[in-house]
Formats: structure tokens, C-alpha cells, sequence
């Protein structure tokens, strides 16, 4: 028996684990007290790594589908079947009649993040797709319209900050997003220890808002006009001041203009809070010594999701807290070069959707669009689809029609542990190997961190017979998509990324290697694998690395593993102007796009809003659906009810335990009811990733207790227009007893 320290790769927390191993495999895991960053914290689901790792439902060698059988084969045969199967569809319709699906635990492996986007760009298919649009996109979108990079997410400053509000965030049970930070609940009841002040927006009584100073409840999809509102109040008493930013912004007389007619006399009646209560809020925000506002899921997978998180900046903006300490930061990641953004600045809608003309955001389109793409004949129909790592039949709206399209595509392979709804699919499933026979170095949540650290773990386990590296993988795949056939040797996708970025950095005037010889640095990188390799080059062009020598005491990947619990790279810091890419090289508070997005937040203010609406939720044993097949992560609080309020289910005839039927303008599921007072008069809730059961899946556990999917009921047809992002929360529904 031995111990092996493993960077949790299950949600964005990113926690240490210290996991024992016994004859070859991981049978405890406890969180590693010496863990620079999350210092022994971890939740159920890191806990039950080894449940993971060891279910018998997870598949250890590729399938290739034979009619309605599964024949297991190796792995030449196995990329031989994709060779076959893609490169016939990209001789027969071309490279637009391709898609490719990347699902959201890419960012949690490392190489997901290394050869994912990869895989997308050689593919060259414009039909790219991610669980993004049914997450994030927004946050994205407005962004990158103000400071010209989508990945410049400025993040509450947790540790410092004297008074947050969040709003559609439940961090206590999701453990974050788009803010990563380990023992996301300790930090919280640390800022009220030290006298700070936490304001919860949510139409749920959620485990967050139990830690709250003040819940305000808010009709779900209505955040905007209680933000626009927030600011309007700001502006009008003089309290709008962007600090020490002031010389670095531009169009904030034109985000007062549009404020005006937003008074919190004019939203209270929209978003169900008091005129006098946003007074408060606005004004306790400008008051405090330092202040952030952070907004999740709960407002990006919203009709106005983008203006919503564009308010949320402005608000950090005007009350002088963003880019400072104690308020909204951006962070320095250790793989990113000092001051680097984006080359060109950040341009929306480069082009559209072939079927519904929806635009462009970073790379993507719109996931509810897919299926679109797949049933509509003429020139680009998809006809092939590559999935990493995703199962949109039960993650995107429509989800049914999506599985029912999957079934005539002409080649679908899929890179996934599971036999789940959607890689049921698939003609070829390719596996990955389990955590513990993987290494981890976290590049996107490095990024949206709280404090700057970087950490790696190497693989705790050796591949086992049969198993193979997801960057093998991947690196195949993009080999395949080359048209270079199953058989080149994969280390060539390596050494052609690391000469791109080296050739790059030594014409950059900017750079900390530039005019040097780009063999040379390449003859000086750590003699491992190529992950190993392309982290040690990150993270010497790094701005916290050794720049070649350059820098005597910087990092390199030597330097992580001489350090096994991390090393602290200290707060976060100002970063403005550093981080912009704007044409302007400024802040652009006030981004054409947004501004004309503004006049469908206006005509919503006479709206009528009487419905019951329907909002998801999260619990701290469930992620994606994968976490259903988990024994320890089921049952409990964490099953797939329809959570109403006594009242509405007084006035429509439910009760608890019987089914009751939720319909939309789209379709309907039925499921049974839970009276709760968490959920506000007038808003039910069924939590997402869930619907299993489904013939031809292999996930025992799940399918004991299946649940209902709520995409049934999301409608694909209405969008964000800016981002394209799924609207999964404030749908209008009815609910009525069963039978």
C-alpha cells in the first residue's frame, strides 16, 4: 500500500488529493493538507475518485459498433475504423460536412486542453461546437467586447474583499465557476468572520444563501434589469467612480445614458425586487471599503445573458473596485506570458450557422444549432461528428431531437469512458484511461483562479493492458484529420506546436527569448513526454518563468516537480492595461454589440411575466452526467424532483411524492413533486444531466434511477442573440398534476 498525490480533475476547484493505492489501484482519497492552494479541503465527489476510477462500467478498451452489437478491438483497429469512417466523409462531402462536439471535462484533463482545439482547427470544419454555449458563452462574449479577450475573466478577489454579491452562483454545493477556488464555503464564512458582507441574488433559497447576510430573491432571467438598475442609482447619486481605471476607459457616458430609463421604479415590478431593497444594494456596493460582483450560470444561461454579464464588469467599473485588490481581478497564470491577450482584438459573429444563421463566438456555434445541421440537407449537412468527452443528448435543449438525428449520421466517433446516451451512437468509442493513470496540470482553471499557484501531478498508476493516454488519443485523431492516416508517429503534433509557439516568441520583440535560436530551446526542454515537455515550454515563456535562463531562479516543469504540493505565486495583482486587446487599447464599457442588445431589455420592461417559470439547480454530489453511475454520489437530497413552493402547489392541485406533468412552448416531462420553501412562489426547478435509461448505455447505476431530462423542455429555438448560449433557466412553463 502506498499514497500518490493527484490534482482533483472533477470540478473547477481544482483540489489536492492524497490517494492510497493498494495492489494497483486507488481505493481511498483524502484531500492533501500540504496542497498550496486548496490546503486539504475536498468535497463528496473528490472524495469518491476511487469510485470513479474503478467502476466496472467504465470501458478500458475502444468499440467499434457492428449493427446494433459492440465488438471490442485494439487500438490499431480501432483507429483504422475512424481513418476509414472520417476521411471517407471528408472525400465524399468535405471538411464542413464534419462536426465536432467538445464537452466540458476537456478543461479538466491536460490533454484536453492540449490537443482538444487542436483537433477542432485541423478537423477545419466551421461546425464546431461546446458545452460552452450551454454554460459560459456569454461571460465570454462580454469580455471579450470590453477588454478585448475572452478569456480576460476578471474573478472576485475572495480573500481580500470586504462585500460580495453574486448573483445565479451557488458555490457552496457547485464549488465554483468561472472562479476557481478550493473550499469555495470556507472562503465565505471567512469573509463574514472578518466582518465583510455576503448578498446572495437567487429565486432559490440555496446552501449559499443560507451563508448570506441578506437573500434577495429575483425573478429568474430578470438579473439584468436589477444590475442596470443598480447602476442607473450609481450614476444619478454621483456614486460612479472607476478609480484608478479612469484613464483607461472609454464609453462609460454612454452606459449613463442608457441607464436612465432602468430606475429601480421602472424594474421592481420585472424582477420582483423592491425599488427601495436595489437602492440598498447599489449603495452598500459603493460604500464598502472593497467590493466584487460575481454572476454565474444561473444569469449566463438566461434570454439576456450577455447583458448580463457585460453589467456585471460595469458594475466592478463604476464603483472603483475592478482590477484592484479586494475587488474583480484578473489573474497571472504561470503558463501565460507577461501582459499577453490576443493578438487582434476580439470580433463576434466572424461567421454563422449554416441552417439559422447564429453567429460565431470564440471558434464555436451554438450547440443548440446542431442538430439543425445534421437534418437539413444541401451543401455542408453534417454527416460525420467527432464528441470529446461530452453527452449533449441530455445537456443541450432538444436533446431528444439531437438523439434521434445522431442515429442517421454517415461516421460518429467518440472519445469517452461511457457507453452513455449519446455515444450509444457512435460507430467507434476510443476510452481514455481513468485518472489515475493520467497526469494533471490545470491550464483554463489557472486562468480564472483566486490566488496564483501552479501544481502538477504526474500519473499515479501506469497505464494498464489496454489502455491508452487520452493525448494518444487525441494527438491520432488530429493525425487522422490531417489526412495523415492511423499510423504517423504521434510526437509529430508535438514538435510542430512547440516550433509554432517557439518561432512565434522568438519574433517577438516583446518576448523573454527574443532573436534566439529556436532549436536550441527546443534541445533544452525537459527530457520527458511531450506533456511534459510543452508544460515545461509554457511554463518557461511564462511570466514567472526562467525564460531559457534568462531568468536564473524561474520555472520550469523541473521546478513543479521538485515541488509536489504546488508552488504559491502569491494574490492577484493589478493587471490593467496589460490584459487589454481592444482596438482602443482601452476598457470599452460600452461595446456596440451590447448596446444594441440593450433595446430587447427595454421593450421588456412592459412584458408580461405571470407564468411559472422553471430554473435548474446543482448539488454538491452531482456534476455531469456521468456522476449519476457513482453509488456514493446518489440518492440522498440528490435526485431529479420537481421542486415546488406550498403555494403554487395549493393553487394547482399538487402534492408531495405525485407526479406532476411540466410543460414548455417545446414539449413535456413529468416528475415527481418536492413541496419546498427554497424555491420562490412562482419559480419550480428540475436539476440538469439527467434522463438515463436509455436503450443501448452502459451505466448500471444510473439507470436504476434515471430521472427525467429537463432539455425536453428547453426550447433550442430561443437563444441569447450575442452569444448564442442555451436559455436553460426562466423558461415559461405550466405545471399540472398527472392524469
Amino acid at each position: 500500500m502506498e499514497t500518490a498525490l493527484r490534482i482533483c480533475p472533477l470540478c473547477e476547484a481544482t483540489c489536492g488529493l492524497t490517494l492510497t493505492i493498494d495492489t494497483g489501484r486507488v481505493t481511498a482519497a483524502r484531500g492533501d493538507r500540504r496542497d498550496v492552494f486548496s490546503a486539504g479541503f475536498v468535497c463528496p465527489k473528490g472524495a469518491t475518485l476511487p469510485a470513479l476510477d474503478n467502476d466496472p462500467d467504465r470501458l478500458r478498451r475502444p468499440m467499434v459498433r457492428e449493427g446494433g452489437h459492440w465488438r471490442e478491438v485494439d487500438w490499431p483497429e480501432a483507429f483504422a475504423a475512424v481513418d476509414a469512417g472520417l476521411s471517407g466523409v471528408l472525400r465524399r462531402h468535405g471538411r464542413d460536412a464534419t462536426a465536432v462536439y467538445l464537452g466540458n471535462p476537456n478543461v479538466h484533463t491536460l490533454a484536453g486542453q492540449l490537443y482538444s482545439g487542436l483537433l477542432a482547427r485541423t478537423l477545419g470544419s466551421t461546425n464546431v461546437y461546446s458545452a460552452s454555449t450551454v454554460d459560459q458563452m456569454p461571460k465570454h462574449v462580454s469580455c471579450g467586447l470590453m477588454f478585448g479577450d475572452p478569456l480576460a475573466i476578471p474573478v472576485p478577489d475572495l480573500d481580500r474583499t470586504d462585500h460580495l454579491l453574486m448573483l445565479g452562483a451557488n458555490p457552496v454545493e457547485s464549488n465554483g465557476s468561472l472562479c476557481t477556488a478550493p473550499d469555495f464555503p470556507g472562503r465565505l464564512k471567512a469573509l463574514r468572520a472578518r466582518g465583510g458582507r455576503l448578498v446572495v441574488v437567487d429565486p432559490r433559497r440555496t446552501r449559499t444563501a443560507d451563508l448570506a447576510d441578506e437573500h434577495v430573491p429575483v425573478r429568474p432571467g430578470t438579473d439584468a434589469y436589477l444590475l442596470f438598475a443598480m447602476a442607473q442609482t450609481l450614476f444619478a447619486e454621483g456614486l460612479a467612480d472607476p478609480g484608478a481605471l479612469a484613464g483607461h476607459v472609454e464609453g462609460l457616458a454612454e452606459v449613463r445614458a442608457l441607464s436612465e430609463e432602468f430606475t429601480p421604479e421602472a424594474v421592481a415590478s420585472v424582477c420582483g425586487v423592491d425599488a427601495d431593497r436595489i437602492r440598498a444594494m447599489a449603495r452598500d456596493l459603493a460604500a464598502a471599503p472593497t467590493a466584487a460582483v460575481y454572476a454565474r450560470v444561473g444569469t449566463t444561461t438566461a434570454e439576456f445573458g450577455t447583458l448580463t454579464s457585460w453589467l456585471v464588469d460595469v458594475l466592478n467599473l463604476i464603483t472603483g473596485n475592478l482590477d484592484r485588490p479586494g475587488g474583480a481581478l484578473f489573474p497571472r497564470p504561470a503558463h501565460r506570458p507577461a501582459g499577453a491577450g490576443r493578438s487582434r482584438p476580439f470580433r463576434l459573429g466572424r461567421w454563422r450557422s449554416r441552417v439559422r444563421g447564429l453567429p460565431e463566438a470564440k471558434g464555436e456555434l451554438p450547440a443548440v444549432t446542431l442538430a439543425d445541421e445534421i437534418a437539413t440537407p444541401g451543401t455542408g449537412q453534417v454527416r460525420a461528428l467527432v464528441t470529446v468527452a461530452g453527452n449533449p443528448v441530455l445537456s443541450t435543449p432538444g436533446g431528444d431531437r439531437l438523439d434521434r438525428e445522431l442515429a442517421g449520421l454517415e461516421f460518429m466517433v467518440s472519445v469517452d469512458p461511457y457507453l452513455n446516451e449519446t455515444t450509444r451512437h457512435a460507430h467507434v468509442i476510443l476510452p481514455p484511461a481513468p485518472p489515475s493513470r493520467t497526469p494533471h496540470f490545470d491550464l483554463a482553471f489557472a486562468e480564472l483562479a483566486v490566488r496564483n499557484t501552479v501544481r502538477y501531478s504526474p500519473a499515479p498508476l501506469p497505464l494498464g493492458e489496454g489502455e491508452a493516454d487520452e493525448s494518444l488519443i487525441l494527438r491520432r485523431l488530429v493525425q487522422i484529420a490531417a489526412g495523415q492516416g492511423p499510423d504517423a508517429d504521434p510526437d509529430a503534433v508535438d514538435e510542430a506546436e512547440a516550433a509554432r509557439l517557439l518561432s512565434r516568441a522568438v519574433a517577438d520583440p516583446d518576448s523573454s527569448v527574443y532573436g534566439r535560436d529556436p532549436a536550441e530551446l527546443t534541445a533544452a526542454l525537459y527530457p520527458g513526454t511531450w506533456s511534459e515537455r510543452r508544460i515545461d515550454l509554457l511554463l518557461r515563456l511564462g511570466s514567472h518563468g526562467d525564460a531559457f535562463g534568462a531568468r536564473p531562479g524561474g520555472l520550469t516543469f523541473q521546478s513543479l516537480l521538485d515541488a509536489p504540493h504546488g508552488v504559491d505565486l502569491g494574490p492577484l495583482d493589478p493587471r490593467v492595461p496589460e490584459i487589454l486587446s481592444t482596438a482602443s487599447g482601452r476598457i470599452e464599457a460600452c461595446p456596440a454589440p451590447v448596446a444594441e442588445d440593450v433595446a430587447r431589455l427595454r421593450e421588456g420592461l412592459a412584458a408580461r411575466r405571470d407564468s411559472l417559470v422553471l430554473v435548474g439547480r446543482r448539488h454538491l454530489r452531482s456534476n455531469n452526467s456521468w456522476s449519476h453511475n457513482v453509488p456514493r454520489l446518489t440518492g440522498g437530497s440528490n435526485t431529479c424532483t420537481l421542486h415546488v413552493h406550498p403555494q403554487d402547489a395549493a393553487r394547482l392541485g399538487l402534492a408531495e411524492g405525485a407526479e406532476a406533468t411540466v410543460r414548455s412552448a417545446y414539449g413535456e416531462v413529468n416528475a415527481p413533486v418536492e413541496l419546498t420553501d427554497t424555491v420562490s412562489p412562482g419559480v419550480v426547478s428540475l436539476p440538469h444531466g439527467w434522463g438515463h435509461g436509455l436503450p443501448g448505455t452502459r451505466m448500471a447505476v444510473a439507470a436504476q434511477n434515471p430521472g427525467v431530462n429537463v432539455n425536453a423542455v428547453t426550447d433550442p429555438s430561443v437563444v441569447d442573440p450575442l452569444s448564442g448560449n442555451a436559455v436553460l433557466n426562466g423558461v415559461p412553463v405550466a405545471v399540472l398534476p398527472l392524469g
